[in-house]
């Protein structure tokens, strides 16, 4: 079986074999073309970035060019088992209106992020006074997609507010599942959501 790196495999492991699928912000299409050959799923994917709506079809995926902000209101309603939006929520212009399309789409949906409440991110910002680079993080904040950076406690409060239930939820640090104060001691977040 091909792995995947663990932020990605915490994503797949959400999804059950023959689920259909949307991934939005698929990238290149490596988690898609995973869970299409390791789970057989039926899997779509819209991307914003061309070059890699290029590589996602290269790899036999079905993926679109699009906004997720604009362009999901084009999917009915449960049209999918699961739609996973993973690393793309601090890059989306809108974040509660694109949560808000998933939970529509899809019977569940799976939303997995950095946490920008990290204890290295926060220990970073305290000594230097400015934006942390890190290996989680490893672009300047001017070169960087995320546009709305967000703790775990962010996104649980955002939900709460939408009024969508949290299924599960599971925590990791590298490799490591967190299972204690995940808002300071992960780096990264998952989510799995209905409406």
């Amino acid at each position: 079986m091909n792995r995947l790196p663990p932020r990605l495999q915490l994503v797949a492991d959400q999804v059950p074999a023959g689920a259909s699928v949307l991934d939005v912000g698929c990238s290149d299409g490596r988690l898609l073309a995973w869970l299409r050959d390791e789970r057989q799923v039926d899997g779509r994917g819209i991307e914003i970035d061309p070059a890699r709506v290029a590589a996602a079809v290269s790899r036999g995926l079905s993926v679109v060019q699009g906004d997720a902000t604009r362009d999901l209101a084009a999917f009915p309603d449960r049209s999918v088992d699961i739609a996973i939006l993973s690393e793309t929520l601090q890059a989306m212009q809108a974040p509660a209106q694109v949560l808000a399309e998933l939970v529509r789409i899809g019977r569940q949906a799976v939303v997995a992020f950095p946490n920008f409440g990290y204890w290295r991110v926060r220990l970073e910002l305290l000594i230097s006074g400015r934006m942390p680079v890190t290996r989680e993080l490893p672009m300047s904040w001017h070169e960087t997609e995320n546009i709305h950076l967000c703790t775990i406690a962010d996104f649980r409060s955002l939900a709460a507010s939408m009024n969508l239930v949290i299924e599960r939820e599971a925590y990791l640090c590298g490799s490591q599942r967190i299972h204690a104060w995940p808002n300071l001691r992960a780096d990264h977040a998952l989510f799995v959501l209905r409406g």
